[in-house]
């Protein structure tokens, strides 16, 4: 995912848990057989869940492509917000997504109904979600929310303490942040630029080994990935070892200067004023850290040998 300066001032992290993607990514480990999953359906009736499953199972593949429609960004208002966005989607995209389904998975014949749009496929599937989200997801709906929540405030406070650039850090080694690339190991090579308009993070209690996007880029940006509790500050990022030393903003500067930068696109990414980079900069390079030199109307920081090591000390090899 390639960002701008405009993206990093517009990627947050979503406020919950999103119910339509826990729905989605909780199918593909109930369908592996994972255990996380299956709590609440021993409890229903063979009835209930045959006609829930029916509905659910050929739009959700245990592995592969799934209709971007069944996860709408009005789901981060609720369940039903989000189930009434999938009960408004437009036709030509309902035709579109499932016949993208349709080319590496068989679909049942009533497929072809929602495909057109028709009124009772649509409700069909807007109650198996409904009984989904209850049957499957309601028993284990607080720990769901207490472990993305847990996430969320780390996330969000990285961003808080030090900038959208070293909460991307935090990532680490899911995510790999770079030069304005957020790079993660997916089935297929995408490159999605982001054009300003920001990066929606999800964090999701069933979302698997690696994060998850949307295929069609031309909806909002999202980037649904595995919820994970905090670690302790001495075992996370860089910024977090060397904040006690040189203070939370400090880190931050230095943190961010892994790639050469003028004092302005310093300020930029570390997220403070101009003055304050140039202050920071200052003490860095007293301290032996960094190294300052002048190109015409501009002044240029990097990283000194010693800076990097500081830097990079404890960190695995690669």
């Amino acid at each position: 995912m390639h960002f701008t300066v405009g993206d990093l001032s517009r990627t947050r992290v979503a406020d919950g848990p999103d119910p339509l993607w826990e729905i989605v990514l909780s199918m593909h480990q109930l369908r592996e057989g994972r255990g996380r999953a299956q709590a609440g359906h021993a409890e229903r009736t063979c009835h209930d869940r045959r006609h829930m499953m029916s509905a659910l199972t050929p739009l959700m593949p245990a592995r592969g492509y799934f209709p971007d429609f069944l996860t709408p960004a009005a789901a981060s208002g609720g369940l039903e917000s989000g189930i009434d966005a999938v009960l408004s989607t437009p036709k030509s995209r309902l035709r579109d997504e499932l016949s993208l389904l349709a080319q590496h998975n068989p679909l049942p014949s009533w497929t072809r109904r929602l495909a057109d749009g028709e009124v009772t496929a649509l409700h069909g599937v807007g109650r198996a979600l409904r009984r989904y989200h209850s049957y499957v997801l309601g028993p284990r709906w607080p720990d769901i929310a207490a472990r993305v929540e847990a996430d969320r405030q780390y996330r969000t406070g990285m961003q808080c303490r030090a900038g959208t650039e070293a909460m991307l850090h935090t990532f680490g080694p899911m995510l790999s942040w770079q030069s304005s690339v957020l790079s993660a190991e997916y089935p297929v090579d995408r490159d999605v630029h982001l054009g300003g308009r920001g990066l929606l993070l999800v964090p999701s209690y069933f979302c698997r080994r690696t994060p998850v996007a949307l295929l069609d880029e031309q909806l909002l940006p999202v980037l649904v990935y595995p919820a994970c509790p905090p670690v302790p500050e001495e075992a996370s990022t860089p910024h977090f070892r060397l904040a006690p030393l040189l203070g939370h903003t400090r880190a931050a500067v230095l943190q961010t200067l892994q790639d050469p930068r003028t004092t302005s696109e310093l300020a930029r990414h570390a997220g403070v004023s101009l003055s304050s980079a140039s202050e920071h900069a200052a003490v860095l390079r007293s301290a032996g850290l960094v190294a300052s030199v002048r190109v015409r109307q501009q002044v240029r920081h990097t990283l000194t040998q010693l800076g990097a090591d500081l830097l990079n000390a404890g960190l695995p090899r690669s």
